[in-house]
């Protein structure tokens, strides 16, 4: 018969000594590896120094009296003198009331477009009808400010385009950018059939990233368009909305400034003057840059504070955020 022997096993295992590469080695090593494509990096990060985070250094003036031809830093320390006079104007807040209402019209009509746009193209199987779509729904991002509110302006004269639609059919024409109640109207109208296409483009690149097999999936269940719309399109593209929001919601404060300055006018300050128009009649008309800059300083906080509230509200609720 055969014995078996039984082979103790040793109550230590030994240890293999583990390695560790410094973090400093590896970027060194990616950098090394991949020296193109890190090389595209320069020209924008030269860029955001320049021309986004050196010029923050002047936020200073916010807190000093800056006199034009003096120091650029300033000449002597004043502290929330500046922060107190805006406080306490009346104009300030009718300006800052503007830019909110302004600026929540604009989010809530021209935030969702692109989506439907988006959504509407991807059930669209007539690939030269999808194709003119887009690229008729592109052009308008493509125009000049200037060209625009151009537009805007001829087609809402008095004897422009759309009253002598509003005459044709027996109505009186309105004074459409004299009126202060019709320019947010006109405003967001405007933006909604400028930015509409473009912003379709990154919703349309998120509905490229769903999985076929889950529509098929569907489909063999029984579920109708609407219902693959709601249950796979939509979740499938969340995470790019969610981004998208935030983003918008940060900027909620900086509402265009290039369009309101071009279009609006004395008649229509009540709604049409904003907070960015009122910097620069104060700011660079007025030379008053300290109290400008103050006033600047303000609204990105408001924009700081919101993005940071987006982000957390996102998180909690979608699991969804920029970080």
């Amino acid at each position: 018969m055969k014995q078996v022997v039984e082979v103790s096993k040793p109550t230590h295992e030994l240890q293999v000594p583990v390695i560790t590469t410094p973090k400093r080695s590896l970027v060194l090593k990616a950098l090394r590896k991949d020296w193109q494509l890190y090389s595209l990096l320069v020209l924008p990060i030269i860029y955001l120094l320049i021309f986004k985070y050196i010029p923050m250094i002047g936020n200073v003036i916010a807190f000093r009296r800056f006199i034009p031809g003096g120091n650029v830093f300033g000449e002597e320390w004043v502290g929330l003198h500046y922060f107190q006079m805006f406080v306490g104007d009346t104009a300030f807040w009718q300006v800052f009331k503007n830019t909110l209402i302004t600026s929540s019209l604009t989010l809530l009509f021209c935030f969702p477009a692109p989506i439907i746009i988006a959504l509407l193209l991807n059930e669209i199987k007539s690939k030269k009808f999808k194709k003119f779509v887009q690229t008729a729904s592109y052009l308008p991002h493509f125009l000049s400010v200037v060209i625009i509110s151009g537009m805007i302006l001829q087609l809402t004269s008095t004897s422009g385009a759309i009253n002598s639609l509003i005459q044709l059919f027996g109505g009186k024409p309105i004074l459409f950018m004299q009126d202060p109640h019709w320019f947010r109207p006109v405003y967001v109208a405007s933006e909604v059939w400028q930015t509409m296409g473009w912003g379709a483009i990154l919703y349309l690149a998120a509905l490229t990233n769903i999985d076929d097999s889950l529509y098929e999936a569907a489909k063999i269940d029984g579920a109708n368009r609407w219902k693959q719309t709601i249950h796979i399109t939509i979740p499938g593209i969340l995470p790019t909305v969610i981004t998208l929001l935030i983003l918008n919601i940060g900027n909620i404060m900086a509402v265009g400034f290039e369009k309101i300055l071009l279009i609006y006018n004395p008649l229509n300050f009540e709604t049409s003057d904003v907070i960015s128009t009122y910097l620069f009649r104060i700011g660079l008309q007025s030379s008053n840059f300290s109290y400008a800059t103050a006033i600047g300083l303000f609204e990105s906080i408001i924009g700081l504070i919101l993005v940071f509230s987006a982000n957390f509200l996102s998180k909690k609720f979608t699991d969804n955020g920029l970080w």
